[in-house]
């Protein structure tokens, strides 16, 4: 793979900043700016998925020497800070923000000469296979089988909840290989699975705007060479916790609270919702919890930007984010009254606003990435030190 000539950690933050949102300004699609689908499938976006990977810009971290800009955290942080703020697509990014990453710290070579090209080039498009109905938030209580026969092992189990599944050929799934009774955290293995193979069914589940995000895939029999293992047999638990990880600051980005707010300004200005006192009181709430939150999120940026490790604490963010995020949007309902109609953007002066979905969005990050419930119990537990 060809290795990136730019050393873009040697410039400022403030220069790389200026260089990236330039770029981005000028080839990121106008039409696909700010979309109100949230998850956009592969075919919808995949103009912009091809310019980033032709530029070399599309796997911010991955190391230059597999394909990527060699982002070090602070210079991470200005790419998806930029990103948000230009209200770029989000592509499908299993691939790029978590195959990609187990890959190169625990991948055979093998593995990384035969997957990772493929991911670059969109050829293989990725999704996550974690949760399944009974195994959600405790997801080492996880059933999907895999058996070992000779050079293969047979696979056997549902999983749900599966984002983008339906488009998406290949699927990163824990599997549980060895079933023991008092540490159910042990036996659990990672397979990287063709979801083309004999024996997958992918279901779509509609959310509540009609949209399939989300997924449910049936296992019946299918056999997965040996050598799709990542890591260890009986050791994925370790690095599923590790591909985790690399999301754990960034879904309490502040950049949807931002947004959420910026519209519900414009939304209030335009139906005179400031000459109401208490709106201003609530509206002024609002603003100072983003200031808080933005004040928390850059206290954590700064700790990676300095070399340091994240704690438990960092789950503060999203509970915090997530929050905010369905207060901002609740309050815009409030505001838009009747008129927030499902599917029907509001008209104000100088454009439109997208009221009643972002109320629909704000509802799914309190659950995904750990739902909200479970981040308080790591607070409780690893910063408060609180008994079970």
């Amino acid at each position: 793979m060809a290795a990136a000539q730019e050393d873009w950690n040697a410039l400022s933050d403030e220069e790389f900043r200026r260089v990236f949102r330039s770029w981005v300004d000028e080839n990121c699609p106008r039409e696909l700016r700010f979309m109100r689908k949230q998850r956009p499938v592969f075919d919808e976006v995949s103009e912009w998925y091809h310019a980033l990977a032709e530029k070399g810009w599309l796997s911010p971290v991955w190391p230059q020497e597999y394909g990527g800009m060699g982002l070090n955290p602070a210079k991470h942080i200005v790419y998806v800070e930029e990103w948000a703020r230009l209200g770029c697509p989000r592509i499908p990014d299993h691939g790029i923000g978590l195959v990609g990453p187990l890959l190169i710290e625990h991948g055979s070579e093998e593995q990384k000469e035969r997957f990772l090209p493929q991911i670059l080039s969109g050829e293989h498009i990725w999704c996550q296979g974690y949760s399944e109905p009974n195994a959600g938030s405790d997801l080492a209580s996880l059933r999907t089988s895999a058996v070992r026969e000779g050079d293969e092992f047979v696979v056997n189990g549902q999983k749900i909840w599966t984002t983008l599944a339906h488009c998406a050929n290949w699927i990163l799934l824990l599997v549980r290989t060895t079933k023991d009774e008092k540490v159910r955290q042990k036996g659990i293995t990672v397979l990287l699975v063709d979801l083309t193979s004999p024996g997958v069914i992918v279901r779509p589940i509609p959310n509540l705007r009609q949209e399939a995000d989300f997924c449910e895939v049936y296992f019946d029999d299918v056999r997965v060479p040996a050598g799709n293992v990542v890591g260890e047999v009986d050791e994925g638990w370790r690095l599923a916790k590790a591909v985790l990880g690399h999301e754990r600051i960034f879904l309490g980005a502040p950049s949807r609270p931002e947004y959420a707010l910026r519209r519900l300004e414009r939304l209030a200005e335009d139906r005179g919702a400031f000459d109401d006192a208490a709106f201003v009181s609530r509206y002024a709430k609002l603003r100072l919890d983003l200031y808080d939150l933005s004040s928390a999120f850059e206290r954590f940026a700064k700790v990676l930007r300095t070399g340091g490790t994240l704690g438990a604490d960092v789950s503060v963010l999203k509970v915090f984010c997530s929050e905010l995020y369905q207060r901002i949007t609740e309050e815009m309902l409030a505001v838009a009254g009747e008129e927030a109609r499902f599917n029907d953007d509001l008209d104000i002066a100088g454009g439109q606003i997208d009221a009643m979905n972002l109320y629909l969005d704000s509802r799914a990050p309190a659950i995904f990435g750990g739902s909200n419930e479970i981040q308080r119990s790591i607070l409780a537990k690893a910063v408060l030190a609180l008994p079970n």
